[in-house]
């Protein structure tokens, strides 16, 4: 019987149509709640036929212990960075993920925790629940200006539902859908410290890469506008933690809204938890109902599609 290992909490906890798949597909399901270290993973792995991963640790020698039983893994969600890809591909193990299924959901959450900074909705609302009424004078969004770092499928969702909260849009990144710019009123920043200089918001949806990892360090921090507020809802690699706090030590950053951390989940002493300008939260961006459906059901249709010997929805490399 095909066994295969399923990590992602999201699946397993949230309930929906993609647990009947699965189960009909008629594979030994191991259960493991993740994200898993590289050390569990070796421990694990061996064993299985597949993999249904979310953000646990996949290193070559991950996939090499897995081997040769292994053959393939099937990635809940769009980032790769945790997967040594290029390990994956020499090892010919394909890795499948699942594109264009999330970015609104994101999208929508990007706002969630703009609003909340802005207009101070989380002290205010402590403040209640702890019997005070005490009240803030917050900011409007419109008539501001965000620059979105990542103009692909979620920056330009954000994009959309920026201008209809009446924001100045400005957008940089390699890939630039000009026709989406010109119906959507979007300026195009050619480098990175032309989209700081004059932004109210930054907003990050660029992926993890070996070029982009630490690409929010002092000198780009120094180039932001004074008392800027920044959004992360890409990951918490891009930010360099120590000039991150410099910036808010400063006061050169009002705040820093994040769904993402370097170090996921965080220990106690992890120096953004507690700060009064800082929101986290436990990577939730992309956890609701409906797209954890449509995460879970391209998942496990990626995974039964190899299976069958049909071609899988999307497939990040060449094996």
């Amino acid at each position: 019987m095909i066994r295969i290992l399923l990590t992602t909490t999201s699946f397993q906890d949230t309930p929906g149509a993609h647990h009947a798949m699965l189960e009909d597909a008629g594979y030994e399901i191991v259960r493991e709640r993740g994200p898993l270290s590289a050390e569990r993973m070796l421990e694990l792995l061996g064993e299985v036929d597949g993999l249904i991963c979310g953000d646990d640790i996949i290193s070559r020698k991950v996939i090499e212990k897995a081997l040769p039983r292994l053959k393939v893994i099937s990635k809940y969600g769009i980032g790769l960075d945790k997967i040594d890809v290029a390990a994956a591909t020499d090892l010919k193990v394909p890795v499948l993920f699942t594109p264009g299924v999330n970015h609104t959901t994101v999208a929508e959450f990007t706002f969630a925790l703009l609003l909340a900074v802005r207009r101070n909705l989380i002290v205010e609302a402590n403040y209640v629940s702890e019997g005070k009424w005490e009240r803030i004078t917050g900011r409007d969004l419109k008539g501001s200006r965000i620059g979105i770092i990542g103009m692909g499928r979620i920056g330009r969702e954000v994009a959309i539902r920026a201008r209809a909260f009446g924001l100045n849009v400005v957008g940089y990144g390699n890939f630039w859908d000009e026709s989406f710019a010109e119906a959507n009123g979007i300026e195009r920043a050619m480098r990175l410290d032309e989209l700081l200089a004059d932004s109210d918001i930054i907003s990050v949806h660029t992926m993890l890469t070996d070029k982009t990892r630490g690409l929010l360090d002092a000198k780009v921090f120094a180039s932001m506008k004074e008392g800027a507020v920044l959004i992360n809802c890409a990951r918490g690699e891009l930010v360099v933690l120590d000039d991150l706090i410099a910036a808010l030590d400063a006061g050169k950053l009002s705040a820093y809204a994040a769904d993402v951390l370097d170090e996921e989940p965080p220990s106690p002493d992890h120096p953004l938890i507690g700060r009064k300008d800082c929101l986290i939260t436990p990577h939730i961006g992309s956890r609701t109902h409906e797209s954890v459906g449509r995460q879970a059901g391209m998942t496990c249709q990626n995974l039964i599609r190899f299976f069958n010997g049909e071609k899988p929805l999307a497939q990040a490399n060449t094996v």
